[in-house]
């Protein structure tokens, strides 16, 4: 899969509004290039603070380096899955990753990890989703969809 693939994928999921960052959307330069996406079935910029899944094309020196995204061509899909997902995927809850962190080669591509950084925050990871995490990877982002309907539907009735 390509970054395009994803996000039209996740474009294709009703009330989802992906955004990629640029010096045009007034983000910061080291983010230009990121891939966000929120449910926000109304268009309000409002719903647009907390995205459920992101696309991460380059590292960000001193804080999350361990996927060596500067790497040609590698992209990171990030996806919050929740914390029953998480343990059922990665085998253990996500407040207890800090116990496990060294267990994962980051730098993987095309297999499920625990986030480099926001894994206790029940985020799992995929460099270049291919031919083994492809459909995982659509599977995730339609459920991590589905969470953020949800979660929506409760704030606002």
């Amino acid at each position: 899969m390509t970054e395009d693939d994803i996000m039209a994928f996740a474009r294709s999921l009703h009330g989802v509004v992906a955004t990629t960052a640029s010096e045009a959307s007034g983000a910061p330069e080291a983010a230009w290039g990121d891939s966000f996406i929120f449910y926000d079935p109304v268009g309000d910029p409002v719903n647009q603070h907390f995205p459920f899944a992101t696309l991460v094309t380059s590292d960000y020196a001193g804080f999350d380096e361990s996927s060596e995204l500067n790497r040609p061509g590698v992209f990171r899909l990030n996806i919050a899955v929740g914390r029953n997902a998480f343990e059922s995927l990665i085998g253990y809850p996500a407040t207890e990753h800090p116990l496990h962190a060294t267990e994962f080669d980051y730098t993987a591509l095309d297999t499920l990890l625990p986030h480099p950084v926001y894994a206790t925050q029940a985020w799992v990871s995929i460099l270049c989703p291919g031919g083994e995490t492809a459909e995982q990877s659509k599977a995730l982002l339609a459920d991590a969809r589905r969470q953020a309907a949800e979660r929506y539907k409760r704030r606002n009735g």
